[in-house]
């Protein structure tokens, strides 16, 4: 290495801004097997202490396998920053401005999660955009077990 190493440089390529977004653009994050430990800190941050979520034998009584995860914690596996997403926008996001979504499956741990972002919208403004993101997170059977729609607010390329 010829150059000295300045820590200000150790950072993602060029943020891309609106203006170099397509629709149909997909976005990676990486697959996870949800695990009880999942569970416990979902538990320890949402406050939530239902029992269909942490108790096997209540859950059993209501015909369940195994716990059943919130669905606040299966949409936690579509966080932009867990993925590509939020680096390739980097410098130009704004804000994270909208998020809908549905839940159409059960997830238990020992599933295995494969989120998607896929870019459904463009919609322009005068120095901004918003960026409509198709949210879905399939199983290891490949069932869609969450659908959904993420906004962000991202400048336009400077003139």
């Amino acid at each position: 290495m010829t150059e000295p190493f300045d820590h200000r440089r150790h950072r993602f390529p060029e943020s891309r801004y609106f203006d170099d977004l397509a629709v149909g653009e997909r976005f990676y994050i990486p697959s996870r097997t949800v695990t009880e430990a999942n569970f416990a800190a979902f538990q320890t941050v949402s406050g939530d202490n239902h029992p269909i979520h942490y108790d096997i034998e209540y859950c059993r009584a209501k015909g369940h396998p195994g716990l059943l995860a919130h669905g606040f914690q299966v949409l936690c596996f579509t966080a932009a920053g867990a993925g590509t997403l939020a680096h390739v926008i980097g410098e130009s996001l704004v804000a994270f401005i909208e998020q809908s979504s549905r839940f159409l499956k059960p997830v238990y741990p020992g599933d295995t999660l494969y989120p998607s972002l896929e870019i459904a919208a463009l919609t322009a403004q005068r120095t901004t955009g918003v960026v409509t993101v198709a949210v879905t997170v399939h199983n290891q059977k490949d069932e869609l077990v969450l659908a959904g729609e993420q906004k962000y607010l991202v400048k336009k390329r400077p003139a």
